[in-house]
């Protein structure tokens, strides 16, 4: 386990390896990253958050890390195995053939933010890591018998529960990716090129991040990987129990295109929100959705007025439905 060090986010944020020893898909050495926000003059924390990151993502959303600082949370956040941080020469990004491998690093930076924090951690995540944490949760309640388990809740950045476009392709097509993915898991799957989310972000000049870890049009997509996907996905449908509260955000809409317009602005431009909506049930009996109009994939990264709606619901289930807030902490939402 290594030691804080600087962060390419400069002052203010650490990061932390988390080693994961030989890779169990074949690509050598391989680690994780745990990121955390180095408390402020003056900031007291009474809870902890742990984010995770989705499909050619990394942690770079430093404005979600201040709203929870304000509100009494240290914040810390994953980049998992060959992703963002972590990602190495000659590791294929973000590739993984069963999404359970990622327990590995989960519960070492849950064990990390507890033994530095001292409290229980609300666990945040955006898209693909919408996916894992879940069945992540699901598989630590079965294994140990107890509710939360270290975890006080659950956020969710429109969470990948099912996959996009024609139902053939979540029928006959998923036979055939599992079948390829069995065979030949590192072929990339051949999909229409488009970029048009990662050019509404760039186009919006709001965020800096790198495009090595983030590109515009997304890393290429793997059969291994979209097998351990679509293995999760329905496990997922088949109905988990978390264990602990869930707050899901989406947009209110989908626009599908493969290049950029002022609609991708506006609408989530990767994900079925529909989807989401449809399978939001399948986490437990604790869960509560939350339709942002006007937001992108990211609703964190949305135009300002969706944004700023997307941080009010937060801080509104923070303080009612979760009750996760100290009395204390009296801040208006963002």
């Amino acid at each position: 386990m290594g030691s804080w060090q600087a962060d390419v986010l400069g002052d203010g944020y650490e990061q932390r390896r988390i080693d994961l020893g030989v890779d169990p898909d074949g690509e050598g050495a391989i680690d994780a990253t745990l990121v955390r926000r180095v408390p402020r003059d003056g900031e007291q924390t009474s809870g902890a958050v742990l984010y995770v990151h989705g499909f050619t993502d990394y942690f770079f959303q430093t404005a979600l890390a201040d709203f929870f600082a304000e509100r009494g949370f240290a914040f810390y956040a994953l980049d998992l195995r060959k992703c963002g941080r972590s990602l190495q020469p000659g590791h294929t990004a973000h590739y993984v053939s069963d999404l359970a491998m990622y327990d590995a690093e989960l519960e070492q930076a849950l064990a990390i933010v507890r033994e530095e924090t001292g409290s229980d951690v609300l666990l945040a995540a955006h898209s693909t890591g919408g996916l894992i944490l879940p069945l992540w949760l699901d598989r630590r309640r079965k294994a140990s018998g107890v509710r939360g388990d270290g975890v006080a809740g659950l956020v969710l950045n429109s969470p990948w529960f099912d996959l996009q476009g024609p139902a053939l392709g979540r029928s006959l097509g998923t036979e055939v990716i599992k079948l390829v993915g069995r065979v030949r898991p590192t072929n990339v799957i051949k999909l229409p090129p488009g970029d048009s989310y990662g050019q509404s972000l760039a186009h919006a000049g709001e965020w800096e991040y790198d495009v090595a870890w983030k590109p515009l049009a997304g890393f290429p997509v793997t059969y291994g990987w979209m097998r351990a996907i679509r293995i999760g996905h329905a496990k997922l449908h088949r109905g988990l129990d978390i264990g602990v509260p869930a707050l899901v955000l989406r947009s209110t809409r989908t626009h599908f295109a493969p290049a950029y317009s002022e609609k991708t602005d506006t609408a989530d431009a990767v994900l079925d929100v529909r989807q989401i909506a449809r399978w939001c049930g399948c986490l437990g009996n604790d869960t509560r959705v939350v339709p942002i109009e006007g937001a992108r994939h990211d609703v964190f990264l949305s135009l300002a007025e969706p944004r700023r709606r997307a941080y009010a619901a937060v801080d509104t289930w923070l303080r009612h439905d979760a009750a996760l807030l100290a009395p204390v902490q009296e801040h208006a939402a963002e």
